[in-house]
Order: C-alpha cells, then structure tokens, then sequence
C-alpha cells in the first residue's frame, strides 16, 4: 500500500499540471478573466457607494442615495466609455493619442490658473476643474494618457542613447514635464502615481537601466525633504511611522484619519458588522468613501471581504500580464502591461497606506471608491485593456472559428482582425506571398515565428510548403535527367550533385557529336600524335 501511493500522488499531481496547462491555454481565457474581474470590482464599488456615502449625503443633499445615485451614473459613463473602447481597433486607438495627450497638458494648465482650478482650500491641492456640478480632475486622464503616449511612441524602438533625439528620452521629457504640472498643483500622491506609470512604461519598453536608478534616487531624495519640510505631508509620515511601533500618539489631531481606519478594520473582525452596518461612515473616519473605502469594506465585510479585493487586483495584475505576453505586437503589449500595472500600483497604495504599510497619500482605491472623473477614466481606461485580450491571435482565431462571445454579439462589437505584418526590407524580409492580408490564413503562420522565432515541431505555414514542394519537384525532375544523360554516356559532375558552382563544358572536336563522347576522345588521340 505504501508502495502504491507516491506514485497516484504523482499521477494526481501530473494530472493537476495538465489541467492547469489547458485552462491556461484556452483562447479568450484573458479576455473572459478581465471582464470578470473589472465587472466584479466595479460591481463592489457601487455597493460601497451606496454604503459608505450615506452619512454624508444626507447633510449635504438632504437625501440619503443622492450621492450614490451621482456615482452610478459616472460608473454608466464609464461603462459606456468601455463599450467605446472595445469597438475601437489599437490601430486607430493609436491614430487618437496625441491628441489626448495635448489635451491633458492643455488641462494641466489650466488647472493651474488661480479662478479655473478648484480644491486648495478644501484638501490642500489644486486639482479640480468645475464645471458646472461636473469636476474634472486633469492629472487622473494625464496619468492614462501618458501611458497610452509611451506605448506608441517607444513600441518597436531600442535605447541607444541618452540624447533628446532618442524616443526614450523625448518620452522622459514630455513626462517629466507632467510630472511638475501635478507637482505644483499639490498633488504629490498623484505625482507619485505618475511617476510610477512612466517608469513601468520605460522599463517594459525596454530602458537603460540607469534611467530607473536616477529617478528612484530622485523620489527617494524628494520624500526626505518632504519629511524634513514640514507641514500636514511631514505629520503623515510622522504618523507612520508611530504606526509602524503600533502607538499613534496624535489620536486627535494628525493621526486621527489613520487612528480610525485602524479602529473600523478592527471591529469588522473576519466577518464584518454587515452590509451598511458601519459605525465608522457616521462622521467618524474622514473620506469614508473615497480615501478610506477599503477600511469601511473590511469593517462591514470583514476579512473575507478585503481579502477578495485584494485578490481580484491581485488576478488584475496576472491577467494583465499575459494579455501583454500573448498581445499581437509590442503596442498592445505596452498598453497591456502600462494599464494594468498602473491601476495595480494604484490600489497599492491606497490599500497600503489603509492598513498602516505606507504614509498616507490620498489616492483612491480604482474603481471602488466614489469619485467622478476617476471612476470614467479608469473604467474606460479597462476598455483599452480587455480590447487588447480581444485581439490576441489565438483570441482572433477562435473567433473567426467559432463566433464572438455571448456579451461582444448583445452589444454589437464586431469580430476583431489582426494587424498587418509591417512590411521588411533587406535579407530578412519576408516573401511576397506572406505579406498578404493574415485573415487569409496563410500569413499567420509568419507573424508566428517573425515573434517567437521558428517551431520546433508542428506544420509549416501553406507558403513554405509549397516552396518545398516545388524545389523537391525541381530536385526529382533534375536527377532523372541526370540518369537519363548518364545511360547515354553522359559525364556526372560531382559538383553539379552537390549543387556546386557549374564547370565550362568541354570543347566538342566532332562537329555534331557530344563532347563526352569516346569517338570525340581517340579523335583528340590521333590528333595529338
């Protein structure tokens, strides 16, 4: 008996491997997985706001849902967004960047003149524009955009030098040049934010390491003076680290946002009070739904509840990462990988600083804590992301094989088609026959191993298969002349065999006869005596 069972353990482990490669292999699996997830947090985030935004919605409308009703109708902005997003190709995605990137510095700007922006009094930044009962926050569209920018501009190219004319550094200075916008609006959470999309971006495309090192060395330099400046971001780090030696000494005044969120995950225990049984949204714990959300889904959910939003960014972040794997091109890849890590980081901090691993920055929890411009940007922002899972290859197959997705058919989205090869020059260029269109089906197989490199195993694509039929046609026909020629007394050239250079007939000294001939020989004799 004891014989037997390491061997079924193995034979259940192997068994468990190949069912985990199959699940990964399946086509669409990202593409399925991330609307999953993004519907999920965003299903949360509505619930949240209904929860969390009570309290003060009663005293500033006089209605308790008034608040929530104003989040879910962004969130319908967003999710229409999506829809947007999903419908456009990355080809003309990539046609629209610069634009959007010349409108968020243009908003930049203008957040910056004292009459336009809005927020200095009320949260100590200047980062809103007021429109109306609209507020645009410009450095939320200016942190997307500028990964959208880096993907485009830095796709298909290698750092080769620190000079402005090189695409890595022009990308530097355009976002250094935001960076300081958000800067001097106050926003050093935000700064932080975009800061960490640029570098992410830089290093998935491939940069000098030393670009990495230098602004790291930056960042670190700038959070010493901000300890040592003084002020309300100096008391945050002060804050804590006394959290970190588990005493908070200013419950009252510093740290009192801090002290209460520790105070709201502590009594929500591993189960939680209850859904929309908070103590802490009573106008005890600042921002309870914004800054702070994630304290008020551990209070009423418990562990149980936190910990499924951190794993759900968590599979965010995987997911992200293999679309940005199996993407057609280093484009979508970059846009993959920029998008998904960004909101990743960003959730990040928030939930880092919620629980006392990291000072207090301000940024919000992506799409779950209640907020106008960020909910839209963000949830439009994953549109991008799951439009590049649709145009996977395998994904694109699948479909044009077996059909679109139940929710791609009841809303309209067409089937996606893949990206024309660019076209080659020089000795690696490809054959004219596989620059044609690839829903053809004979180009996919060069796209394939232009990127991954030639198969091991498995078919040829039709292209090289026809080549090889028609040389070996060549080489049969070839040695049956040559077997013909030498039964008539022909002469076999060991170089022609084995496809050497051609040596000069021999001179023919009989008019009309073959110059291999043996009367052509005993002519030459005689003649020679």
């Amino acid at each position: 008996m004891t014989a037997t069972k390491p061997s079924s353990d193995k034979k259940k482990n192997s068994s468990v491997r190949e069912n985990l490669k199959t699940i990964r292999g399946i086509a669409g699996l990202d593409y399925f997985a991330l609307r999953t997830i993004i519907f999920s947090l965003i299903g949360i985030g509505v619930v949240m706001a209904f929860s969390a935004s009570m309290a003060t919605s009663l005293t500033e409308t006089g209605g308790v849902w008034q608040e929530a009703i104003r989040q879910c109708i962004m969130v319908g902005a967003g999710l229409f967004l999506f829809w947007v997003m999903l419908k456009i190709s990355p080809h003309s995605l990539r046609k629209l960047v610069p634009w959007l990137l010349l409108a968020s510095v243009i908003l930049l700007i203008l957040v910056l003149i004292p009459g336009i922006g809005a927020g200095r009094d009320e949260v100590g930044s200047q980062s809103w524009i007021l429109i109306g009962p609209l507020s645009i926050q410009p450095s939320e569209l200016a942190r997307v955009s500028v990964g959208l920018y880096g993907a485009t501009a830095l796709a298909d190219k290698q750092h080769k030098s620190f000079r402005i004319s090189d695409p890595f550094m022009m990308y530097s200075l355009v976002a250094g040049a935001m960076f300081l916008l958000i800067v001097a609006q106050g926003d050093l959470g935000m700064a932080m934010s975009f800061a960490l999309v640029v570098v992410i971006t830089l290093i998935f495309a491939g940069v000098n390491w030393r670009v990495p090192a230098v602004v790291a060395v930056l960042a670190a330099l700038g959070l010493v003076a901000v300890f040592v400046g003084g002020g309300f971001r100096s008391h945050r780090f002060h804050t804590y680290f006394d959290a970190l030696r588990g005493n908070i000494e200013d419950t009252q005044g510093t740290g009192f946002q801090a002290y209460q969120g520790f105070l709201s995950l502590a009594d929500g225990g591993a189960t939680g009070v209850g859904l929309g049984q908070s103590r802490a949204k009573w106008f005890y714990l600042p921002e309870a739904k914004n800054d702070f959300v994630f304290a008020i889904v551990g209070e009423e959910l418990g562990l149980w509840g936190g910990a499924l939003v951190i794993l759900l960014f968590a599979a965010l972040g995987y997911f992200g990462l293999r679309t940005a794997r199996n993407a057609q091109n280093q484009f979508q890849a970059l846009l993959a990988a920029t998008l998904s890590f960004g909101v990743v980081t960003q959730a990040f901090f928030n939930i880092g600083y919620v629980v006392g691993l990291l000072p207090v920055t301000g940024i919000q929890l992506p799409m779950i804590s209640a907020g106008g411009t960020a909910a839209i940007i963000t949830i439009a922002s994953m549109g991008i992301l799951c439009n590049v899972a649709r145009h996977e290859p395998e994904n694109i197959s699948a479909m044009q094989n077996y059909g679109r997705p139940f929710m791609d058919r009841i809303l309209g989205i067409g089937e996606p088609t893949a990206t024309a090869a660019p076209k080659q020059t020089g000795k690696h260029s490809a054959p004219a026959g596989a620059r044609t269109a690839t829903r053809s089906g004979q180009n996919r197989g060069y796209d394939r191993e232009r990127r991954f490199g030639q198969p091991v195993t498995g078919r040829r694509p039709v292209t090289e298969r026809n080549a090889a039929t028609e040389s070996r046609g060549e080489r049969t026909s070839s040695r049956r002349s040559s077997a013909a020629g030498a039964g008539r007394g022909e002469s076999r050239d060991p170089s022609r065999r084995a496809g050497g250079p051609r040596r000069a007939p021999r001179p023919d000294y009989r008019a009309g006869g073959r110059s291999g001939s043996g009367a052509a020989r005993s002519q030459r004799r005689r003649g020679e005596r």
